[in-house]
Formats: structure tokens, sequence, C-alpha cells
């Protein structure tokens, strides 16, 4: 096995869609030995939990944007060798902004406050990633423990936030926030109510696509990345270009917990990120950091926890069954990335002698 030193697009994707299918073939044998069911059947029903009517349709297409929402934040991170594994609390924090601002700020004008939603949010993902990137400029310190010990902080957060916001009283939960006048919710576009969540998806994932690729501050993160060494050397201040790049990430990872409490649930709790910011870490590196595959990866994995819905209540299946078939296709997917890097060269023996 040797390194490719190149593969074009097309023939990597090809790579996928064939992994994509052994993998659905090796789901198929499972879902036999395990419940006995035509598998047919079953990913029919799959298909069917995921774009069977138009409801079914828009939810999966709402946490697709939020997703990938997430996975484009993690983006600049990622591409600068800094392992943000605080998505998750970055979400929450973005959520307990954009929930104070619902509850306090009712008799804010509409668009100010869907603004201040917008931009607070961003804010708290913000201070939520300021912190591991200032000690990582400064001590060096691993970054991977200390954003993830960072989403525990933010769940105590939140419980903590719920005892004053609790409703009704006791609960000990927010409960839909302003359900009657609905302040501070995303107002229905292009005839939905969550057009508003795909234009915003829209518009920071064609930003910080543009970003990466023509500013002065995309080419410093690749810079970075790649050689910490090379970038001092080239006269780039590696610090500043740590604790900014984790402002931009953090940021849009707290704007996803406005598009999530604003945009969908209308509430917060310590599950309101739910686990997403782990799985836009899967959605990030399947794509490679490429705003257009994570799209695909995205929209893959959530029309496929989507379906699994469906077939644990059609078929009588729990939640971790219609989990294997997911894992199952991740696994596929996650491990075609090595042919995609290597290709099985045929070496001459003999001459390897001579």
């Amino acid at each position: 096995m040797v390194k490719r030193s190149g593969i074009s697009p097309l023939k990597a994707w090809g790579i996928r869609l064939i992994a994509a299918v052994l993998g659905l073939i090796v789901a198929a044998f499972v879902i036999v030995g395990i419940t006995g069911v035509n598998p047919l059947k079953v990913y029919e029903g799959i298909i069917g939990g995921a774009v069977g009517s138009p409801r079914r349709i828009w939810v999966t297409v709402r946490e697709t944007v939020v997703l990938l929402l997430i996975a484009v934040g993690l983006m600049p991170a990622f591409k600068m060798r800094f392992w943000n594994l605080g998505a998750e609390g970055q979400i929450l924090a973005g959520g307990i902004a954009c929930s104070a601002l619902m509850i306090y700020g009712k008799s804010i004008p509409a668009p100010l406050l869907l603004f201040l939603i917008i931009v607070c949010s961003a804010l708290g993902g913000m201070i939520w990633g300021f912190l591991p990137g200032l000690f990582k400029a400064i001590f060096n310190t691993n970054e991977s423990l200390f954003t993830l010990m960072l989403n525990y902080v933010a769940m105590q957060l939140v419980t903590f936030f719920i005892v004053f916001w609790e409703n009704p009283s006791g609960s000990n939960s927010v409960g839909i926030i302003n359900p009657s006048g609905k302040e501070g919710w995303f107002p229905a576009l292009f005839g939905s109510d969550y057009g508003l969540n795909i234009l915003i998806v829209l518009i920071v994932t064609v930003v910080m696509t543009l970003y990466m690729k023509i500013t002065k501050h995309g080419y410093e993160i690749a810079v970075v990345g790649e050689s910490q060494n090379t970038a001092r050397y080239a006269g780039i201040n590696v610090g500043k270009v740590i604790i900014r790049t984790m402002l931009v990430s953090s940021a849009v990872c707290g704007l996803a917990g406005a598009v999530i409490v604003s945009g969908a649930s209308h509430t917060i709790s310590t599950s309101t990120a739910g686990g997403r910011g782990f799985t836009a870490i899967v959605v990030a590196w399947m794509a490679n950091l490429n705003p257009a595959g994570m799209l695909l990866v995205a929209a893959f994995l959530v029309f496929m926890q989507q379906g699994s819905i469906q077939i644990a209540s059609q078929y009588g299946l729990n939640e971790n069954a219609s989990d294997i078939i997911t894992g199952i296709l991740i696994f596929f997917l996650i491990g075609c990335e090595f042919f995609i890097r290597y290709h099985l060269k045929v070496v001459n023996t003999e001459d390897d002698k001579s």
C-alpha cells in the first residue's frame, strides 16, 4: 500500500459510493440476522421516515442544515490542527444567550430582537471558545481536553438557568418559550418555518468558505495547520492566529445554538445540542473539510437518523438496533478514506532483489 500522490474528486466520490453500497449490503445481513425482517422493507421504512411526507422532509432539511452549520464552524479550527471538541458546549452557550433574550427581551421590537439573538448567541459561543484558544496560545495546553471539559461546564450552566426559567414552576424544565406571542421565534420564510434557518446556514457557509479560501486569515490558518515553525519563520503570529481562529470557530457553533433554540425547538435543556457537536466532527472529517462534501455527509447521516426513528417504531426495533445500521454505514464510509489516500501497488520482487 502506497500513498496516492493525488486523486480526482470524481474517483474519490466513486469510492465513497461503493463503500456506501457495501455498507448497505452488510447492514442487510445484520438486519436479517437480528430481526428476520426483509432488509428491503427496512430500507423502504428508512426512506419513508426521512422523506415520506412534507413535514418529514422539512425536519430532515432542518436537522441537516444545523449539522452543516456546526461542521462549518469546526472547519477553521480543524484546518489549523486545533482539535475543537467543544462544539456541544459552544452550542449550549449560544443557546443560553438566545433563551435569555427570548425570555427577558419580549418587549424589544421583533426585528431588533432577532438581530440581538443572532449576534449574542454568536458572542456566547465565542466566549466559550476564547478560553481554550487563549490557554493554547499562551501555555500550549491540550485543547482536546480543555474544550471537552467545557462541554460539561456548559451543561451545568444550563441546569443552573433552568432553576430560574422553569415553566411551569417545579417542572425542572424551561418548556416552550413564549408559545403565545412567539417573541424571539424565527419567522417563517419562503413558506416554511425553517426557511430562515436555511438562509442563515447558507450565508454562513458561503462566507466561511470564502474566508478560508481567499483571505489572508484563511491562508494563515492553513500555514499554522501545516507547521507552526514554518508559520513563525514566515512572520505569522501563531498565538494570535490560534485565538482568532477559535473565536471564529466557536462563534459559528454558538450561532447554531440560536438556530436550534429560536429556529426549531423554542426551548433549552442540557440535551439541546443533542450530540450534534460530536456528529459534526465526523461530518467535517469525512468531507475532508470541504463544505460541499459536508452538506452531502450531513444529509446522509440525518437521513439515516430520521429513517431509523421510523423503522424503530414500524418494526418494533429498539434504538440500538437502528443505530447499528447507521454505525455500519459510517464504518464503511470512514474506512473508505484509507483507499482514497492509499492504493495497492504491485511490486516486482525480482526487481527488488536485484
